[in-house]
């Protein structure tokens, strides 16, 4: 994996990126359903109801049961930009997925640290290399539904499945046509998504994440740009988010699935390797 980083000069989101470690700033930020299937005919033709197309993402995924994902989340503000990237895979049947997230080089004040591994299981984040004065063998354990984002943001990485479900809330959604990614035929939708909305509509699963989301944000409509292969499985989605951490900060988070139906087992850690001691911001 790559990580990228604009410009030396750490600004305002750079400043809160190192100060939450990979919570990216979302600890300081306090105030911030069709069916799956049919990405359109295959005749070159724009489906009739795009909306439909992109809210039914999440069950096409399910039926797929899982695949590897890429995600990379920047933030700017202020002429900073900050770029960090994972990859793992998603077990879209089981609602669990890991990843290997990595942060730039000065986030954590060092030119080498190890990758962040994290664990996504519904209502619940585990981090282990957290930093921030946890040892190194142990995991954190953060429930995203106190979290003021949900987990969109806050573990360096949109959650794939949560990125999907996102898209159940889609509104105003046009189609732009089609294009490829990773070398699949797709069809490229762009719109916002109603974070309320989608909460409303969202499996039960993760339906906990997307209300706190709902309830941090200052606003609930996120733009996105989707990606769907001719089954209605999301290939690829980015979503911009917006809130206010002493100053506006704009997060682009970006999910690449691929390899569907590649086996993905998560293994949560044993309680005792859980740390209970305090975090050090």
């Amino acid at each position: 994996m790559v990580v990228h980083q604009h410009r030396r000069r750490r600004g305002r989101a750079g400043e809160a990126v190192l100060a939450a470690g990979v919570a990216l700033a979302v600890t300081a930020m306090g105030g911030c359903a069709g069916g799956g299937g049919g990405g359109g005919g295959s005749d070159g033709r724009p489906p009739a109801d795009a909306a439909a197309v992109v809210r039914g993402a999440a069950d096409a995924l399910v039926k797929t049961g899982s695949a590897r994902a890429r995600t990379a989340m920047e933030m700017a503000t202020g002429g900073t930009r900050v770029t960090i990237r994972g990859e793992g895979g998603v077990d879209f049947k089981n609602r669990m997925g890991q990843l290997l997230v990595m942060l730039p080089a000065d986030v954590k004040g060092e030119d080498e640290h190890r990758p962040i591994t994290e664990l996504l299981v519904p209502g619940a984040l585990y981090m282990k290399n957290r930093g921030a004065g946890v040892p190194a063998d142990k995991w954190v354990r953060v429930d995203t539904t106190t979290l003021a984002d949900g987990n969109l943001v806050t573990g360096g990485a949109t959650d794939p499945l949560v990125a999907a479900e996102l898209l159940r809330g889609a509104q105003e959604v046009t189609y732009v046509g089609e294009t490829e990614v990773a070398g699949a035929k797709v069809r490229h939708y762009r719109g916002t998504t109603d974070i309320g909305r989608a909460a409303e509509m969202a499996s039960p699963e993760v339906r906990g994440a997307l209300e706190a989301a709902a309830k941090g944000f200052s606003k609930d409509t996120v733009p996105f740009d989707a990606y769907l292969d001719e089954e209605g499985r999301l290939r690829k989605v980015r979503h911009r988010f917006t809130y206010v951490n002493n100053g506006l900060i704009d997060v682009s988070s970006t999910t690449l699935l691929y390899g569907f139906g590649t086996p993905v087992t998560v293994v949560l850690p044993a309680s005792g390797d859980i740390y209970a001691g305090k975090i050090a911001e």
